[in-house]
């Protein structure tokens, strides 16, 4: 890739942890415009994948979609092609389109291996729909938890459960979650260059109860030391508007979360929990509740080596 491979919001997080000239030499290298055979051949062998779009409406929404290994391809390092359909009436069911900007996850969880994809989506049909590569580059594995996926016939396509807030069952699964999904946006997504305006989905990881529900349904959360790159962070310091993404490991439940989100960089919170870099506040705006939506079931977790070095809510 040539020219700058971020936009202003990751250049001013850059600078401000004094890490932009690093970055600014090597972004090029280590953000691809093209996947190389070793992402290929990794997305190959997944049985689901975390995806993030847009809606017309502008607000990023983070989604699943699962399949048996090898439904989803690469034939060729610029592209590739998911044989999967979204629920009905899911949020990337609306939200696919050609042309619509996608950032897409692969994450291997009990081997601790994950890649991300942005790019734009350039078919979409009854069998699936197709992604032009913008940028392909790898995570490391800290902060993910190593458990299995399997493959049941439990699952459930019914419709959702459409929330204004969170209820005590929502509370409950996000009070104990060590994992969630978070889907960002620039807000010039699917109108500017491609390469470093578009859809961005990540994973956070962390020990259960990472993620504290106040009374009021604030979540709040620690932001730990990563790749430098802020795509998350520096997209929601020009853009608020994120999706966020749960799942009941046992029972294939599916939570997603409407929020806006805010970088707390100095707080004696921060201060407070070991480990943290900074915190990621969310004000929940609606939420969808999909019972049973997924047909994997995970097995029991080995929680993230790094983890003992972080703190926990007091």
């Amino acid at each position: 890739m040539s020219g700058d491979t971020f936009h202003e919001g990751e250049t001013a997080l850059q600078e401000r942890t004094g890490v932009r000239a690093r970055l600014a030499d090597a972004g090029p290298r280590v953000i691809r415009d093209h996947m190389p055979d070793q992402h290929r051949e990794f997305f190959a062998q997944l049985p689901f994948l975390v995806a993030g779009t847009v809606d017309a409406q502008g607000q990023p929404w983070a989604s699943v979609l699962a399949g048996a290994p090898g439904f989803v391809t690469s034939p060729d390092p610029k592209r590739l092609d998911v044989r999967a359909q979204p629920l009905s009436h899911e949020p990337l069911s609306e939200n696919l389109a050609a042309g619509a900007p996608i950032g897409l996850l692969g994450i291997e969880p009990h081997t601790r291996r994950r890649n991300r994809m942005n790019g734009h989506v350039s078919r979409f049909d009854d069998s699936g729909f197709s992604v032009v590569v913008e940028q392909s580059f790898g995570n490391c594995p800290k902060y993910i938890q190593a458990r299995r996926p399997e493959f049941t016939s439990a699952s459930s396509t019914g419709p959702a459960q459409r929330l204004d807030a969170l209820d005590e069952a929502a509370r409950a699964l996000i009070a104990r979650a060590d994992t969630f999904f978070i889907a960002t946006a620039h807000p010039q997504a699917g109108r500017g260059d491609a390469r470093a305006f578009g859809v961005d989905v990540s994973h956070r990881g962390g020990k259960p109860g990472f993620v504290r529900v106040d009374r009021d349904g604030t979540l709040t959360v620690p932001d730990f030391i990563g790749n430098f790159f802020f795509n998350t962070l520096g997209n929601l310091s020009v853009n608020p508007r994120c999706g966020l993404l749960f799942i009941d490991f046992d029972n294939g439940d599916m939570l997603q979360v409407a929020a806006r989100g805010e970088i707390i960089h100095d707080d004696a919170e921060v201060l407070a929990f070991e480990g943290a870099q900074r915190l990621l506040r969310f004000q929940v705006v609606s939420v969808l509740r999909w019972p049973s939506a997924l047909p994997l079931r995970w097995g029991e977790a080995e929680m993230s080596p790094v983890l003992a070095a972080t703190g926990s809510w007091r």
